[in-house]
């Protein structure tokens, strides 16, 4: 039996290593997006008027005189201080054509004070790879690979990983059993002399089992290699398991993850869960001003304090998603996000809410996959453990990688030395077989 899960160990250990490697490091960067983007790029993100901000709906207003060939869909609603606010962007239909535009940009930086443009760029773009697009480049390849539109979606990259993370999730308790010492039958007892005391027969499991957690640091390189891969896979057991668990709920969320959670428990969809994408951006009839209007006073009547944080306006469904936060609470509470109240575009009709840390077990189950994974959940000491979490991710993908291959390897030379079993068999014969064996 033993031998059977090693065999699956190597080869999910193979399928995964390549993508487990790519995405552990750009983990590491993306857990720190913003500080990273603002270092890089201060031309797009630092204000540098002084004064009263000018209405953020206003600011919108001029965004879209100058580019009438967008339409502003997420717009924040307050900055922080000497922060610029960016508003991102969708193409309209060009009225000559049918088609949306190309405008080549989805986000655009704007001065709060002086109302100056300072800059635009496409968020998560592919080629060229500038100092501007660097980090979402990396933010985007974590959980798409940029792999192209095809057959009409561009959810194969999201699939992809979401398989090999379901793969992976597997993979964490078939790793851990590995680690396990074998069981070793008792040896007879030996007949023990009166007045003597019987004799230990042997380590108990706690003694067994204690060389895998520990490295044995002047040890040869293959031991070393072998050491960290079976040692660091223990100590990080638990958090690796999270991460590989949550990365399959999150790129598998409407194929797989609701539908099973829909049978353990009774979950709250949202509008964005019911409504069928348009094939084209639908038209609003109710305004960016009176969405927020509406929505305030929804909020004031359910005792809600905090001030509107940004709309964000999904023009292929006909939904304004209104969050509700401060502007130094980027996140919400533990990473989870912020209170929001839904409306309809055509008439203002209220849709839904979303309450971070509320609902039924499997609506707060969901809501913390995202906090889990990022380390949001803990602050800043979680986002710290998940940086180093993928470094460790990105070393357990090597050494496992250079371990099947030594143990290959020397597969091959063993039985390259064996004599060949049947005679008459040409030169090289054996360390054909030899390779074939090894595969």
């Amino acid at each position: 039996m033993r031998a059977f899960w090693t065999v699956v160990h190597r080869w999910m250990g193979l399928i995964t290593a390549a993508f487990l490697f790519v995405t552990g490091l750009t983990g590491v960067v993306i857990s720190w997006d913003h500080e990273l983007d603002e270092w890089l790029n201060p031309h797009l993100n630092r204000a540098r008027a002084q004064g009263t901000p000018i209405p953020a709906l206003e600011l919108a207003r001029q965004v879209e005189a100058r580019h009438p060939e967008v339409r502003v869909t997420y717009m924040p609603l307050a900055a922080e201080e000497g922060h610029t606010l960016a508003f991102s962007v969708s193409p309209r239909v060009n009225p000559a054509t049918g088609t949306l535009f190309e405008p080549g940009y989805n986000q655009v930086f704007v001065d709060p004070v002086s109302g100056e443009e300072l800059g635009r760029r496409e968020w998560g773009a592919v080629w060229p790879v500038t100092r501007e697009t660097a980090v979402s480049f990396l933010y985007k390849m974590h959980y798409t690979l940029h792999l192209p539109v095809m057959f009409g979606t561009d959810r194969w990259g999201p699939w992809l990983l979401g398989v090999i993370a379901l793969i992976w999730t597997f993979d964490c308790f078939v790793g851990f059993y590995l680690t396990l010492p074998l069981r070793k039958r008792k040896p007879a007892a030996e007949p023990v002399a009166e007045g003597e005391k019987p004799q230990a027969s042997g380590r108990g499991f706690w003694q067994l089992w204690k060389p895998a957690w520990k490295v044995n640091w002047s040890a040869g390189r293959y031991r070393l290699n072998f050491d960290l891969h079976r040692a660091f896979g223990l100590w990080t057991w638990v958090l690796l398991f999270i991460l590989a668990f949550t990365a399959f709920s999150m790129n598998l969320y409407r194929e797989v993850f609701i539908p099973v959670m829909s049978v353990v428990s009774k979950l709250t969809p949202s509008p964005f869960d019911t409504r069928a994408l348009a094939a084209l951006p639908m038209e609003p009839r109710t305004s960016y001003a009176e969405a927020i209007a509406v929505a305030e006073r929804e909020a004031r009547r359910r005792g809600w304090e905090e001030p509107v944080g940004y709309l964000f306006h999904s023009e292929y469904q006909g939904i304004y998603a209104i969050a509700f936060f401060r502007p130094e609470d980027d996140h919400g509470s533990g990473g989870v996000g912020h209170r929001q109240l839904y409306l309809d575009t055509q008439d203002a009709s209220l849709l839904g809410d979303r309450q971070p840390w509320k609902g039924t077990a499997a609506d707060v189950f969901v809501q913390a996959q995202f906090p889990l994974h990022s380390g949001r959940i803990l602050g800043l000491p979680g986002r710290i453990l998940i940086s180093l979490m993928g470094l460790v991710v990105a070393m357990l993908s090597v050494t496992g990688v250079i371990i099947w291959w030594k143990k290959r390897t020397g597969r091959v030379r063993s039985a390259a030395r064996s004599p060949a079993r049947e005679e008459g068999l040409p030169a090289g014969a054996t360390v054909a077989r030899a390779q074939e064996s090894a595969q």
